[in-house]
């Protein structure tokens, strides 16, 4: 079922560097490949809040503004990267003073509510590749004369 959500911020008030973990980094980009749509819906339920990621950037709205985005997660910058495994830089822009106080516990709960997603999308959704699509290789042949 498809809806559309109209979202409204204001000017920002300020934005910071930051970076966010590898692992958490990835998973997002995977669940948001897999999804098939122009965004993905997560709660975050812990802080009542909704984070809505799309091709460039990732919106969080608590769940008393429903439409009123209070910060985003702009400009990753993957690239910058040595290794999947590092951190990626990105730039946290805030359109309310409330999200100076809701950052520093959201990276760790958005991530932990993405792994929640992930398994319940891999439950839901099991994958469509069976172990009878998998073939297994073997030791090749000895078929060298001796």
């Amino acid at each position: 079922m498809h809806t559309k959500e109209t979202f409204y911020r204001g000017a920002a008030l300020g934005n910071e560097p930051r970076s966010l973990p590898a692992a958490t980094y990835n998973l997002m980009r995977l669940l948001f490949q897999h999804c098939g749509e122009s965004c993905l819906f997560v709660p975050v339920r812990s802080m009542q809040y909704q984070a809505i990621i799309d091709q460039s950037e990732i919106i969080f709205v608590d769940a008393y503004r429903r439409t009123v985005v209070e910060f985003a997660w702009q400009k990753f910058n993957p690239q910058s990267r040595n290794s999947l495994t590092d951190p990626v830089p990105y730039q946290f822009v805030y359109y309310d003073k409330q999200a100076l106080e809701t950052m520093p516990r959201m990276q760790g709960e958005f991530m932990r509510f993405l792994y929640q997603f992930n398994e319940r999308q891999q439950r839901n959704h099991p994958s469509q590749h069976s172990e009878d699509n998998i073939i297994q290789l073997g030791q090749p042949d000895d078929t060298s004369e001796k």
